[in-house]
């Protein structure tokens, strides 16, 4: 999973945007994403199908919410609010993110 964040990031780095993602497993109901997202880069606010987490596969990400700023350093895991809040993520470096959501 390493080499693939990398590759996202430095697309991600090349993109007019800075962002790169990748969907990487779609077995009804489960899916898995790759984001990356450029040092500064954000995903504007936005709901999630519950349940879902992001994984920090590299950098460090903010998750913000109406309720709530939330730092998350390489490696740590975050359960996205459960209730469909509308939040953003933002990358405070370059930061690639593993998103699994289930979609019932």
């Amino acid at each position: 999973m390493g080499r693939l964040a990398d590759e996202h990031i430095a697309a991600a780095r090349a993109d007019e945007h800075g962002r790169s993602a990748l969907l990487i497993l779609r077995e009804a109901p489960l899916r898995q994403s790759v984001i990356a997202l450029a040092a500064g880069a954000q995903l504007g606010e936005h709901t999630t199908p519950p349940p879902a987490s992001l994984q920090v596969l590299r950098g460090t990400a903010r998750v913000t919410t109406d309720d709530a700023v939330v730092d998350l350093p390489e490696g740590a895991l975050y359960l996205l609010p459960d209730d469909r809040a509308r939040h953003s993520v933002t990358a405070l470096t370059d930061t690639a993110v593993l998103l699994t959501s289930v979609n019932l």
